[in-house]
């Protein structure tokens, strides 16, 4: 693995750490006024007798306990909205990918003159469908599948489907590597 990446590896996990801190101690918080309100709810229901407190400390540490469950729940909404708002983005930067992914691929099979069953032998091949499956699908005989693999291998200027997935996937790579610094 590249300096960079590990780099890269190192700062996100620091990241999520830092950022992981304040809901940690938020979480106590939340037990610390659960323990509260609970504590003062057992004694009642189960007539635990204790050392008695002022009633003004009482109602103070109650009114504590219900802020701190307030900030809890706060937080967790404004959470959830990140979250949501995270997955949105993360959705829309995959269906992005996917199209630029569509578009090199239909490039490239333009680029090398395949014809139309050659396009589609190709597409059911790098999406790794077995030839008889393939020969099924398009109502085909597999030696027909053959030959029109062999033509696309031919045209690309490999000699396998491993090496055609592979033309594909150097791209994606290539395209990463000019990205990087």
């Amino acid at each position: 693995m590249s300096p960079e990446a590990t780099s890269g590896l190192h700062t996100t996990g620091k990241s999520h750490l830092t950022r992981a801190v304040p809901l940690v101690l938020l979480v106590g918080l939340q037990l610390i006024c659960a323990l509260i309100l609970g504590y003062d709810l057992a004694r009642s229901v189960f007539g635990i007798t204790a050392q008695p407190i002022s009633w003004r400390v009482r109602e103070l540490l109650e009114i504590a306990a219900v802020l701190g469950m307030l900030a809890g729940a706060l937080t967790a909404a404004l959470l959830i909205s990140r979250f949501r708002r995270r997955a949105t983005d993360a959705e829309q930067r995959l269906a992005n990918v996917s199209a630029a992914f569509v578009e090199l691929v239909e490039s490239r099979f333009a680029g090398w003159g395949l014809t139309k069953a050659e396009t589609d032998v190709a597409w059911f091949a790098l999406k790794g469908v077995p030839i008889a499956q393939i020969a099924a699908l398009r109502n085909t005989s597999e030696g027909t599948v053959k030959a029109q693999s062999n033509a696309i291998y031919r045209k690309a200027g490999v000699s396998s489907r491993a090496e055609l997935m592979s033309l594909f996937l150097d791209d994606m790579l290539s395209a990463h590597d000019s990205q990087t610094p």
